[in-house]
Parts: C-alpha cells; structure tokens; sequence
C-alpha cells in the first residue's frame, strides 16, 4: 500500500526541490556577503542596505501565494523555471546597478518575485507524493535551504574576492541558470494532485482554499508565522555585522551565516524524521519555543560577556530551531488541509512572515544607527518569539472538523 501511495518519483521531486532550494535562498542570503561592498560602494546605512534583504522576503512571502496557485493551476514545473529565469535576470540586473535604488529594484524586487515563484510551488509539489513519511520527506526538501544558506554566501564572498561584487552576480547568475533550471525541470505533480482539464481540481482530496483560510487553526498558524518571523531573519540579516562590530574578522563573521545553514540543515533532517515518530504538531511548539530561547545567547554575546564561540552556538542553535520550523510547516499544511489547494495554503501562510522580514531587519538597522547596539532588538525578538510558540501550541488545539488528515 505505501509503494503505491509513495511512489519512487517522489524522491526524485524531493532531491529536485533541495536543489532548487539550496540555489534561491543561498542566493537570498547571500546578502550577507554583499552588505559591506554595498555600504562601501553606495556610502548606504545599514538600515538602507538592510531594506534590500527585508524587501526580497517582503515580495516572495507575499506573492508566495501567487506561485503556489500559479503552480496549482498549471503545475510546478513551468511556474518554478520562469520563477529561475528571473532570478538570472535579477543577478545581471544588481550586477549593473548605479545606485541603492536600483540594487534594491534588482536585488530586491526582481529577485524576490523569482523567489516567490520557485518556493511555494516546488515545496508544495512534494507533499502530496507521501504519507508516512511526509514528514522525512519535507525535511530533506526543505534542507536545501540549509544547504544553500551554508555553501552559497560562502561562495559568493570568495567570488567577490576574486572579482569585485558586480562581478560575483554575474557568476551567480550563471548558476542559477544551469543548476536551478535543472532542478525545476524535474518538479512534476504527484498522481493524486494532477488536475483535469483547464487546471480543475474537483477530483483531488483536501479542504478548497477558502475554508482553508477561514478556518481557527488557520489563523493559528498564520499569527505563528508573523510573530515568529523577526527571530527568523534578522539574524541572517545582522548577525555578521554584529560580529564584526564586536572584532571579528570578516570571513568569520560571514561565516555565521554558513552556521546558520549548518544548523538549519541538521534541524531538517532530524527534526523532520523525529516528528513523523512523534508527532508534527508538538514538534512544532517546540522548535518554536527553541529560536525564542536562542536569542537569549545572542543577547548575551552583544553585552560583551561572551566571544565568538557563543555567537557560533547560537548560529547552529537558531538555525536547528528555525529550520525544524520551516520543514515542519509543509507537511502539517498537507496534514491538516490535504493536497487540494495545498500549494496556495502554504504560500498563503508563509505570506504571515512578510511583515517580520521586511520590517525585522529594517528594525534593526535603525536601532543599531540610533544606538549602536542590537540589544533592544533581539530581546523583542525573544518576546514575539514567545507569543509565536503560544500560537503554534493554540494552533494544534484548533477544531479541526475540516481536515481530512488529522496532524498525528
């Protein structure tokens, strides 16, 4: 019964989506390596330079949504190569910018309407392919991210050591187009998410959209994701700069960020497979509760009491709690709502964390350059984080006469 209803493909689309993954967020958070060449070049603020980062997760949080219905209409594989195709068109573009305005169009804008169209339809695509092991599944897919956080802002800042920062995206440009259109190609919907003619979805199981949306554990879940956004990506954001404010050389503070991605990894492929033993939902709270808690060590490092092993504590810790999150979401999405509308349902939700990234690290920046210090900033980062793990626990509390897939 589970070969049937996990088909071997079904590997081949989680493998696929890690790939596609790993190349548009380590391009996204490859920001970190470009944040000092910016300022130098454009004689930008931090909080200037920061709304670049805060408006790339601004647009595909936002504009997820859009992708996923793209994707439930007319599948993952054309909407996630075009969704490519604009990322090359963002790194040619950012390469050729004149001033913050036109990195923030480029790096910002474009680069954050490709992301958009390449995340949401391909995490999608993987979770109508498995049952027992959705869990495991989601988990490696969304390792990619983790993957990508840690390789490529490493390679970026080696590429802009060897040619400058305009010439690095043009070389980043070059793989996206060959690596990440490879990994779209292969993105195709499982047998029991194929649509019928003109994209109808009357003959797959799940909850529509609307009553998706409407429902008390949506609304759970959505508030979940803003309230635990800030925590989430103003470390990918500031936690370099941070560590350079306090000494560090700049490959090391850089390399935070490729912690982070080591952590985040790690998170996903264990945290994944321990919640499919134990349940999805309590995991969840959990690693909720875990990124509040890891701002604490952040906290402490800024006050001066702690050195560059904490910081790099605290990056592994962060991103084992952040990327537990992000692979849980997923495969609960599928287990509470069923593949129906799955992929709108996800970028829907992930749109909750548009205001913490957009505002989060813009935040930040503004109350290093009026104070310098980021003290005041991760604390209310700890607190949201707080008020989010009591969200996901009311989430998982939630009437769920709708779903069709009680979360375990």
């Amino acid at each position: 019964m589970h070969e049937e209803r996990e088909p071997p493909y079904g590997w081949v689309v989680v493998w696929a989506c890690f790939t596609a993954l790993a190349v548009i967020f380590g391009i996204a958070y490859s920001f970190a390596a470009f944040f000092e060449p910016f300022v130098a070049e454009f004689g930008a603020q931090r909080a200037d330079v920061s709304l670049v980062f805060g408006v790339t997760g601004l647009v595909y949080f936002v504009l997820g949504a859009f992708g996923g219905m793209l994707a439930d209409r007319f599948g993952p594989r054309v909407v996630t190569s075009a969704g490519m195709l604009l990322i090359v068109a963002a790194l040619v573009a950012g390469s050729r910018a004149g001033s913050m305005l036109q990195v923030t169009l480029a790096y910002g804008v474009l680069l954050g309407l490709g992301v958009a169209l390449v995340y949401t339809p391909s995490i999608g695509c993987v979770q109508p392919w498995f049952t027992r092991r959705r869990g495991l599944a989601a988990g490696i897919a969304s390792a990619g991210i983790g993957a990508g956080t840690l390789l490529v802002p490493l390679l970026a800042a080696a590429a802009i050591a060897q040619w400058q920062w305009r010439g690095a995206m043009l070389a980043l440009a070059v793989l996206v187009a060959v690596l990440g259109l490879a990994a779209t190609w292969l993105l195709q919907p499982a047998p029991s998410a194929r649509r019928g003619a003109g994209g109808a979805s009357s003959g797959v199981a799940g909850v529509p959209l609307g009553p998706a949306l409407a429902s008390a554990r949506f609304r759970w879940l959505y508030a979940m994701c803003l309230l635990g956004a800030p925590s989430m990506f103003v470390p990918f954001a500031h936690l370099s700069a941070s560590a350079r404010d306090l000494g560090v050389a700049d490959a090391q503070a850089v390399g935070l960020v490729g912690l982070i991605g080591i952590g985040s990894l790690t998170g996903r492929f264990v945290i994944g497979a321990l919640a499919d033993r134990f349940g999805r939902g309590p995991a969840l709270v959990a690693v909720t509760a875990s990124l509040g808690l890891s701002m604490l060590l952040w906290l402490a490092s800024t006050m001066g009491a702690l050195g560059y092993v904490a910081l790099a504590i605290f990056a592994l810790w962060m991103g084992l709690s952040y990327g537990g999150s992000v692979s849980l979401m997923p495969a609960l999405c599928m287990d509470f709502f069923g593949a129906r509308a799955v992929s709108s349902i996800i970028g829907t939700l992930y749109s909750g964390a548009a205001l913490g990234n957009l505002a989060g690290p813009w935040v930040a920046g503004r109350v290093f350059d009026a104070s310098g210090s980021y003290a005041w900033v991760i604390a209310g980062c700890a607190v949201l984080s707080a008020a989010a793990t009591f969200s996901a626990w009311r989430a998982m509390r939630a009437p769920a006469a709708e779903s069709p897939n009680p979360a375990r």
